[in-house]
């Protein structure tokens, strides 16, 4: 239809392209999520086929009743009738076939993605710790939403107008061949200006858009820098400091975003004057075919919206394909994670771990996160049944690194771990870590109520355990203060509430599960003096009878621990109980008189 083709909705003017490296790969495998949408596609299509057809019959019959009038002395009214029906019946067919194509798309569209989705969140559950260790959560968070949006608007999009515009360029050049060779080749003379102006102010705005997107990155991480540390910022009056820093960068995004919009607004009118200049051309030719009776006035009409419907087309395709790219390269983005290796299967027969015991031993195991930087070298231990052991040595040193080992986070490089007289890399995966109870110094709540929150681990629990349990870890009084108490949502990761009850909810959450091995890692490290020597109590009642092991730097929450552990370099070169290692005044003892030498303690 007139003015239709290379309707370009839905490009965001200015968004970096992003190429893909190996486009046919991934649009093969992109293929492959259509799944049964590939009958819904081809109606489509065959839609796009029919719509474009109607937007190549219109000008056609346009330049019939133009000649009816103009040579004719006498104009034949009910064949024009017949003409205004026709185009007015095809004018609103395509506008049907238009809504049709652009429904099933967008439901085509978006169920492809809910599967993308789907298939990635599901890939995400599924993959090792050491994953997540090596990107950023935003990275991923990237590749879940903007990624997956790229590709379903290429999808419901890009696709369908690249589609729709290339049987319009070439219906529109075969129709304008058939009207008038001699116009034809007068109308191509602009085209070569058409694409030699998108090439270059093309090139000159992905350079300056590259920039703003640079920019645009250090202006948000600067945001969020200083609203996370808004109270640091205060705290040292540097509220001065930062606004002058801020109004440099937003200064450099200002200069070098108004040259990219500046030079994409070029496109557009120089665009249109060499569409119009094309037009003249056409018009002043036609002008002097139809004086010679070489072409008709209606061949003439039809021939000039013809090649508006052959130019248009053309001004989009390179942002059209541009945009195709950048959907390709999100979904090559995904499937990059899909392809990543998950967490080994268990082994062929492998044994569900079943009222563990908790009897724990390290022989001999090495460990390293990378080949070549060996984290554990040879260490060997054992924690007997209910026994509590505490981990202590500088940062590094390799303490997390054997709690990592024992959870299966990570599998030994060399030497083995048995779980109640059975390699852990025997037992299923699951049943292992059910096994497990984590209060970890970084306490992670979701989102959700703080009863939903302390059954996380125990779905099925009774609202009375869940009550008990937060009285053991001394929670129970700060939640019923709250004006919803059990009930109360929380933010993300708890936000609304302090650190130190956000600690306390997590130790209720681990009493609820009872499980038969307990790791804390700084368990009491936001919790107050004054909390601290309750929730030791709780802690101490939690262990009895599990075995558990204790990550600590402040040394006095681990004085009645069975068995200390001094780790250094990934070896341990100190063990005993408190009192044995003080006896011995060798590493926890100088570590020890360090952290309390201006506090009166008793050391015995």
């Amino acid at each position: 239809m007139p003015g239709r083709p290379g309707g370009f909705a839905g490009h965001r003017r200015g968004a970096p392209i992003v190429k893909p490296k190996n486009f046919k790969e991934t649009i093969r495998r992109l293929w492959y999520y259509f799944g049964n949408e590939r009958r819904i596609l081809s109606i489509v299509f065959l839609f796009i086929f029919f719509s474009a057809a109607l937007s190549l019959l219109s000008p056609f019959l346009i330049g019939k009743a133009v000649d009816a009038i103009s040579l004719k002395k006498q104009v034949d009214f009910n064949f024009l009738e017949v003409m205004i029906v026709i185009l007015i019946s095809a004018f609103i067919l395509d506008a049907v076939l238009t809504f049709l194509q652009g429904w099933l798309m967008a439901g085509v569209s978006q169920r492809i993605v809910k599967r993308l989705r789907d298939a990635l969140f599901k890939k995400l559950q599924k993959l090792p710790v050491a994953f997540f260790d090596k990107r950023t959560h935003g990275e991923l968070m990237s590749r879940l939403s903007n990624d997956i949006d790229n590709v379903s608007s290429t999808i419901s999009q890009s696709t369908t107008q690249l589609m729709s515009g290339v049987i319009v360029i070439s219906g529109s050049f075969i129709m304008m061949l058939i009207l008038s060779p001699i116009l034809t080749v007068a109308s191509l003379v602009t085209v070569p200006l058409v694409f030699l102006l998108t090439k270059t102010i093309a090139k000159r705005t992905s350079v300056l858009f590259k920039d703003q997107q640079i920019q645009l990155g250090k202006l948000n991480g600067q945001i969020e820098e200083t609203i996370s540390g808004i109270e640091v910022v205060k705290a040292f009056n540097h509220e001065e400091k930062v606004i002058s820093e801020f109004e440099e960068v937003n200064q450099k995004l200002r200069e070098v975003g108004l040259k990219a919009q500046i030079w994409s607004g070029f496109l557009m009118p120089i665009m249109n004057v060499i569409n119009n200049l094309g037009f003249a051309i056409v018009a002043v030719t036609g002008g002097f075919l139809a004086v010679e009776n070489m072409i008709t006035v209606g061949a003439i009409a039809s021939f000039i919206t013809y090649s508006r419907q052959f130019v248009r087309p053309l001004n989009d395709l390179a942002q059209i394909f541009n945009m195709l790219q950048s959907g390709v390269a999100g979904a090559e983005r995904v499937f990059e994670i899909l392809d990543e290796q998950e967490e080994p299967d268990d082994v062929q027969d492998a044994v569900v771990l079943e009222n563990p015991k908790g009897h724990v031993v390290f022989e001999n195991v090495s460990f390293g996160y990378r080949g070549d930087v060996p984290i554990l070298k040879n260490v060997s231990f054992e924690s007997d049944i209910g026994s509590s052991t505490a981990l202590v040595g500088p940062t590094g040193a390799g303490k997390t690194t054997i709690v990592n080992l024992l959870t299966r986070f990570y599998d030994v490089t060399e030497g083995r771990i048995l779980l109640d007289g059975r390699d852990i890399r025997e037992y299923t995966r699951d049943s292992l870590r059910s096994c497990f109870g984590f209060v970890l110094q970084d306490t992670y709540l979701f989102s959700g109520t703080i009863k939903e929150n302390i059954k996380y681990g125990k779905p099925g629990a009774s609202d009375e355990d869940v009550i008990n349990a937060a009285k053991m870890a001394n929670a129970d009084a700060f939640i019923k203060r709250l004006p919803n108490q059990y009930e109360t949502i929380l933010s993300e990761n708890g936000g609304n509430l302090s650190q130190g009850q956000r600690q306390l909810i997590a130790i209720a959450r681990v009493i609820l599960a009872k499980p038969a091995v307990l790791i804390l890692d700084e368990a009491t490290s936001s919790i107050d003096t004054r909390t601290e020597l309750h929730i030791q109590e709780a802690l101490l009642s939690l262990m009895e009878g599990r075995t558990s092991f204790i990550i600590a730097h402040r040394l006095n929450t681990i004085r009645d621990a069975d068995r200390i552990m001094v780790i250094e370099n990934g070896k341990i070169v100190e063990q005993g109980n408190h009192g044995e290692l003080m006896g011995t005044e060798g590493r926890y003892y100088n570590m020890f008189f360090n952290q309390f030498k201006n506090v009166e303690i008793a050391v015995d």
